[in-house]
């Protein structure tokens, strides 16, 4: 009979897709893991996971155990949490998920004072953005923009809205002439945000007067990162698209200037967001956490 921590194990595997990940997650060894795997597919007389150097993935049985096995496992973790609470102090483990972006300018600067005072509660905090389900992928609170957050989601705005910019560096400016409307991103070497969701670029958008545009904008620098965004923009290797919270001091410096700006489009805030059966008491010390003003 298959042991609880095989099955653990093999869910564990399954969920990220990868034995290095699961492996950092559990506290185990790669090899362990592996050698725990082996053993649950020996008990049961199958093959649970095709496996390559590059990726891992369930085999049929494999796909239909974990389908059995894993909300269950979800279920124990969050009644184990619950019960935790009953030793008199809030503990267990909350798993968010947020873009890089939210994580340094709202999630961490909120969550940084208030750790100490809940030291049984354990945080882990994965910078994401993809569009992710958090229920499949078993994060307890996800932090989007408000227009991405799954409609069936508890959710509440933690940040106001969003203003995303243009901005380029003097040095790029000296070089290329300043765009006057957004069809002229076209002709100037944009740096570029891949989606990590479907692999293509991010569209850049803007609005006036009612009217709304997408600009398919090329350039010769990709990045899956903001922050490398803005950096590339600093050193004067494009034009970047970001919002203005993320600028506004290089701005104010001098480093950057803003263009388009009467074509800035606003976007709805981040929103916090979680699945209705999570109830941990937590997850919701978190959740106030987060949802606290800096300065209130």
């Amino acid at each position: 009979m298959a042991r609880y921590d095989e099955l653990a194990a093999f869910a564990a595997v399954v969920r990220v897709g990868s034995f290095t990940r699961a492996a950092a997650q559990m506290g185990v060894t790669q090899s362990a893991l592996s050698q725990t795997i082996r053993a649950l597919e020996r008990k049961l007389d199958l093959k649970l996971l095709n496996r390559t150097t590059r990726s891992v993935s369930p085999t049929e049985a494999g796909e239909r155990l974990y389908l059995t096995v894993g909300p269950r496992f979800a279920e124990i973790e969050a009644e184990l949490a619950v019960l935790g609470e009953l030793r008199g102090k809030p503990a267990g483990t909350v798993r968010i998920t947020a873009t890089e972006h939210a994580v340094r300018t709202l999630l961490w600067p909120r969550l940084q004072p208030w750790l100490p005072q809940y030291p049984d509660i354990k945080v882990e905090i994965n910078s994401d953005n993809r569009f992710i389900d958090i229920v499949a992928e078993r994060f307890d609170i996800g932090v989007r923009l408000g227009g991405d957050v799954a409609k069936d989601m508890i959710a509440m705005r933690i940040a106001p809205d969003m203003r995303l910019v243009v901005v380029g560096s003097p040095d790029y400016f000296v070089r290329y002439p300043r765009p006057r409307t957004p069809q002229d991103l076209t002709e100037h070497d944009c740096l570029c945000l891949r989606l990590p969701s479907h692999g293509g670029l991010l569209p850049w958008e803007f609005k006036r007067r009612g009217k709304s545009i997408h600009v398919h904008v090329t350039g010769r620098l990709v990045f899956n990162s903001r922050d490398m965004i803005v950096a590339a923009a600093l050193a004067g290797h494009g034009l970047a698209w970001v919002p203005d919270d993320a600028v506004g001091e290089h701005i104010a410096a001098g480093h950057l200037v803003s263009v388009l700006d009467d074509w800035s489009k606003t976007f709805p805030g981040y929103h916090l967001y979680y699945a209705s059966r999570n109830s941990s008491p937590a997850l919701a010390l978190v959740v106030e956490a987060l949802r606290q003003v800096q300065g209130q």
